[in-house]
């Protein structure tokens, strides 16, 4: 009977060791151990794992795709325009152990890297390449981040730039800028519209000049367009040979 509070004892303490020995990692988790401060070669996981505590200690590292804002930075373009670009970075842990090896937190040190680079990169282009080549960006920010990121574990699959605030003053501007090139192309238009007009009107001299009874037939045509309006005016055509009979009289006269 008095050795029964020892065993008590010790199956407590037996309990406590495999409950804290014992580790259950979900399907997209896995463990990197450390057994006495040294690495061990394969992270652990999924599912119940055995850690031997206190001589093992286990860090978990989620594989699920990480989805980080990046801040919103002020980036002057290559033609001296500030603005301000925020961005979005996915990316995933595909080597636990050298995501917490090799740097002190992943995710701390992506988030830097992708302000850095976000602004370095942007400040490489012009205005109307940032707001026009954005997919070329995006595409450009991606690679140098995988670039950088890959020591550490890490596979940066995306980048994408969500916003870019311009200067109200150069919001201006290039409201004027549309404005004018809205502009350009109606005189351009309008201009075409006149050289086919003149077109028409010279094909259809050419057919009044052969046959001149379709210059009467056109008028009957406008008296009967005017009529239907019931308009009182009544259109009689001078041609314009009457007026230099009158000009060449005046002119002999003087």
């Amino acid at each position: 009977m008095d050795q029964f509070p020892v065993v008590l004892i010790a199956v407590i303490i037996i309990l406590i060791w495999v409950f804290n020995s014992l580790n259950v990692l979900r399907e997209y988790e896995r463990g990197v151990i450390f057994r006495i401060g040294r690495l061990m070669a394969e992270p652990k996981g999924p599912g119940l794992i055995w850690v031997i505590w206190p001589i093992d200690r286990i860090v978990r590292v989620s594989l699920r795709t990480i989805t980080m804002d990046v801040p919103t930075q002020d980036v002057i373009t290559k033609d001296n325009v500030s603005v301000k670009v925020n961005a979005v970075v996915y990316f995933r842990v595909v080597d636990p152990l050298r995501a917490i090896v090799e740097v002190e937190n992943y995710l701390y040190a992506t988030s830097q890297l992708a302000q850095t680079t976000l602004r370095s990169v942007l400040g490489e282009v012009g205005l109307d390449d940032l707001l026009s080549q954005r997919e070329k960006l995006n595409q450009r920010l991606q690679e140098i981040l995988d670039q950088h990121t890959d020591p550490w574990g890490i596979k940066v699959s995306l980048v994408e730039i969500k916003g870019v605030d311009l200067p109200e003053n150069m919001q201006r501007a290039m409201a004027r800028q549309a404005e004018a090139e809205r502009e350009k192309r109606a005189k351009i238009i309008h201009a075409q519209g006149e050289f086919e007009a003149s077109r028409m009107l010279a094909d259809a001299a050419s057919v009044i000049a052969v046959q001149p009874v379709a210059l009467q037939l056109r008028y009957l045509q406008t008296l009967t367009e005017i009529g239907v309006e019931k308009n009182t005016s009544i259109i009689f055509p001078l041609p314009i040979d009457i007026l230099e009979y009158f000009m060449k009289a005046r002119e002999g006269k003087q």
